[in-house]
C-alpha cells in the first residue's frame, strides 16, 4: 500500500525537475497524477514513460497565468477522477536577473503572473472540490529566498515572500474544511535551469558548481530530495502539520 494510494494529483510544472521528480515519486507511492505544463513534450514524455511502468499518469497542457486554461484543467481532472486530493503549485520562472532599478514593469509583472497569480489561480480552482470533500493538501512552493534575501533577481525573491504569506493565510481560511497548506523552500538543487546557470558562468561550469557547494553544509540538492520532503506534507504522515515552512537547503539559511 503505497502513501498517497488512490489519491489524486495535480503537479504544476511537473514535466521536468523537481515537478518531475515530485511526479514520479507519487506515482511511486500509488497516486493518480496529473502534470500541469506548458512543456507539453517534456510531460508527455513523462506521462507515458510512469504509465508504461503501471501507473496512472496523464499530462495536461495549461498555462497557469490563464484563468479558463486552469479552470478547464482541473475540471478534467475531477471529471476523470471524481475528486482532486492533492495540489502542488510547483511552476515558476526566475525572471531577468536585474536589481530593482533596471527591471521593467513588464518583467516585473512576468515573474508575479506565473509565480504568485499562477499559485492564485490553481489554489482558486482546485481547493474547491477539497471544500467539498472536507479533505485535501496544497503544497507551494516557496524558496530559501522566501525566507532569507540575496543580491539577485528581486522579482523572483519577491514572489516566493508572497507564496509563503498566501500559503500562512490560506491555510487559517481552509482549516474548518480539512484542507492542509504548507510550504516548502528548496535550496540549490540540481535542476536543469541549475545546471543552465552552471553552464553559462562566466568562470566555468565547475567554478559555478564549487561556488554554491560552498553554500550548503551537507551538499547540492538533488530533485528528488525536495520530492521526498513535498510527497510528506501532501501524505496523511503530515496529518496535523498546517502553515509550515520545510526547509530543504542542505543547512544553507541555518549559517
Amino acid at each position: 500500500m503505497g502513501r498517497l494510494q488512490d489519491k489524486i494529483a495535480v503537479v504544476t510544472g511537473g514535466s521536468r525537475g523537481i515537478g518531475g521528480a515530485t511526479v514520479r515519486r507519487f506515482a511511486e507511492e500509488g497516486a493518480k497524477v496529473a502534470i500541469f505544463d506548458v512543456l507539453a513534450e517534456d510531460g508527455e514524455a513523462l506521462a507515458a514513460e510512469l504509465s508504461r511502468d503501471g501507473g496512472d499518469v496523464i499530462f495536461v497542457k495549461v498555462d497557469i497565468t490563464d484563468e479558463k486554461q486552469v479552470e478547464a484543467a482541473v475540471s478534467r481532472v475531477t471529471g476523470k477522477w471524481g475528486r482532486l486530493d492533492i495540489l502542488v503549485n510547483n511552476a515558476a520562472i526566475t525572471g531577468a536577473n536585474k536589481f530593482a532599478h533596471e527591471v521593467t514593469v513588464e518583467e516585473w509583472d512576468r515573474v508575479f503572473d506565473v509565480n504568485v497569480k499562477g499559485t492564485f489561480l490553481c489554489t482558486k480552482y482546485a481547493v474547491r472540490p477539497m471544500m467539498a470533500q472536507k479533505s485535501g493538501s496544497i503544497v507551494n512552493f516557496s524558496s530559501i529566498y522566501g525566507l532569507i534575501g540575496n543580491d539577485d533577481i528581486p522579482p523572483y525573491h519577491a514572489t516566493k515572500g508572497a507564496t509563503l504569506m498566501m500559503s500562512k493565510t490560506d491555510a487559517i481560511c481552509y482549516a474548518p474544511y480539512g484542507i492542509r497548506v504548507n510550504a516548502v523552500h528548496p535550496g540549490s538543487t540540481m535542476t536543469e535551469i541549475f545546471m543552465k546557470c552552471a553552464d553559462t558562468y562566466p568562470k566555468g561550469k565547475q567554478a559555478y558548481l564549487d561556488m554554491m557547494k560552498e553554500k550548503h553544509p551537507l551538499r547540492l540538492g538533488e530533485p528528488v530530495d525536495v520530492a521526498n520532503c513535498v510527497l510528506f506534507l501532501a501524505s496523511e504522515e503530515a496529518r496535523f502539520v498546517t502553515g509550515a515552512s520545510l526547509v530543504v537547503d542542505g543547512g544553507y539559511t541555518t549559517q
